[in-house]
């Protein structure tokens, strides 16, 4: 009879104890990847937002008084979307357009920003979850407004 010792009774646990956790661990950082991204989204498209939002309220007061006239919310879209007033280049985040950004007065002459951004994940629209569950959809909304009086 040969008498075992702790070290020959451990051979393969470390193997064994991978195989189960390791799906959960890839399954917490690509989670965390996703959490990450969506954040750094919206902070870009909330950015982009207020600076359209402050471009409309610098050019909507002139000698006349309050006038958010069509041609600068086109501006304001186009800045929103490309940085620029004419809408040149690529857009900033990608899959905005133009018509996610809505531009509107608001009363009391204060200008309102929005846009509505439609977010996928970088991994793609779903999320796996390695057999532990159903997949999680990684499709939504992003929604940013800003408000701001005409100076």
């Amino acid at each position: 009879m040969r008498i075992l010792t702790p070290k020959t009774r451990q051979r393969g646990l470390a193997i064994v104890e991978t195989a189960i956790t390791l799906p959960f661990l890839l399954f917490v950082m690509l989670a965390a990847t996703e959490v990450t991204n969506a954040f750094i989204q919206h902070m870009s498209l909330t950015k982009a937002v207020r600076d359209g939002a402050r471009w409309a309220a610098e050019e909507a007061e002139d000698n006349t008084g309050f006038n958010l006239h069509d041609d600068l919310k086109n501006e304001v879209r186009n800045i929103v979307v490309y940085g620029n007033r004419t809408g040149a280049g690529t857009p900033g985040i990608n899959g905005l357009t133009v018509t996610n950004v809505t531009v509107n007065g608001v009363g009391g002459d204060n200008i309102e920003v929005s846009a509505n951004y439609p977010y996928s994940g970088i991994l793609g629209s779903v999320l796996p979850t390695f057999g532990y569950g159903s997949s999680v959809s990684l499709l939504f909304n992003m929604n940013a407004t800003v408000t701001m009086r005409a100076l």
